[in-house]
């Protein structure tokens, strides 16, 4: 994992500089991402009006862990997924992942792996997550899918894992660790050191890239495919051409792409759907 944790810092470090920097109020700043997220969005069903989200923590490395779980209504259990944090930390975004898996009948945990921090900022961002000990923060997802298993109102044949960026490799390594995973969805995202341990995952994988990404590019989309057919794994890997990395957030319209973003989505909820 050392040499997983150097290469994904090194790669995901590489982002920061070429983000564009916006010089205007912070106020201005939320409102003009509040009126882009209200454009591009899909229509919410009405299910998100009947979550119920809670705050919780769960044994992980000797300490406790923590993370925002969100859960649809209605009597009987229902399959459990993990989303798994960009290196911003677990923000609105990753929440709202949580909140739309739970809208469509399943229960979403999101681990909080920097332990309260969070930030906007690709400096700040760039310092959490050299900070943070990916081995550790493997460990604490494998607990986190323990605990979410264990849940009363969780059910099914397993796990699922979705990831994105630093997430996306962290959800794909979390696959390889925890026979619970049954379905993994790791959005470009590096993959493990070595890659053979693919050969571990105990279910099926849907691997998504953009076209037009240095991070997560052409070499490491092979890389995993070879890996995989070689282990004989059911997976499937999808590139969005044009797209850029991090093309599914949609609080960040310098890259947000609306068509990949909704056919990803759909994507992840079948693979989801068919294998808890």
């Amino acid at each position: 994992m050392l040499v997983c944790e150097r290469r994904l810092a090194e790669q995901v470090a590489g982002l920061g500089s070429r983000q564009p920097q916006l010089c205007i109020p912070n106020c201005a700043v939320r409102l003009a991402l509040l009126l882009w997220r209200a454009l591009v969005r899909t229509k919410e069903t009405p299910a998100m009006a009947d979550l119920r989200t809670e705050s919780v923590e769960f044994p992980a490395n000797g300490e406790i862990g923590r993370g925002y779980l969100a859960l649809a209504q209605g009597d009987e259990p229902f399959p459990g997924v993990i989303v798994v944090q960009e290196w911003w930390g677990l923000d609105e975004h990753i929440k709202d992942v949580a909140r739309r898996l739970a809208a469509e009948g399943f229960v979403a945990l999101a681990p909080d792996l920097y332990h309260g921090q969070a930030t906007k900022e690709p400096g700040e961002a760039q310092k959490l997550m050299m900070s943070l000990n990916m081995g550790d923060a493997v460990k604490e997802l494998v607990k986190a899918t323990d605990y979410l298993a264990s849940r009363p109102e969780v059910a099914g044949r397993g796990i699922g894992a979705i990831g994105f960026c630093m997430g996306g490799g962290l959800a794909l390594n979390l696959a390889c660790e925890s026979s619970k995973i049954r379905a993994a969805a790791p959005f470009y995202g590096v993959n493990p050191t070595p890659v053979d341990t693919v050969h571990n995952l105990n279910g099926s994988l849907l691997a998504i890239y953009a076209e037009n990404d240095a991070f997560a590019g052409e070499s490491v989309r092979r890389e995993l495919e070879q890996a995989v057919k070689a282990a004989n794994i059911d997976h499937e890997i999808v590139v969005y051409p044009g797209a850029q990395h991090a093309f599914f957030n949609d609080t960040r319209p310098e890259v947000y792409d609306r068509e990949a973003a909704v056919d990803a989505w759909q994507r992840v909820l079948s693979h989801f759907r068919q294998n808890l």
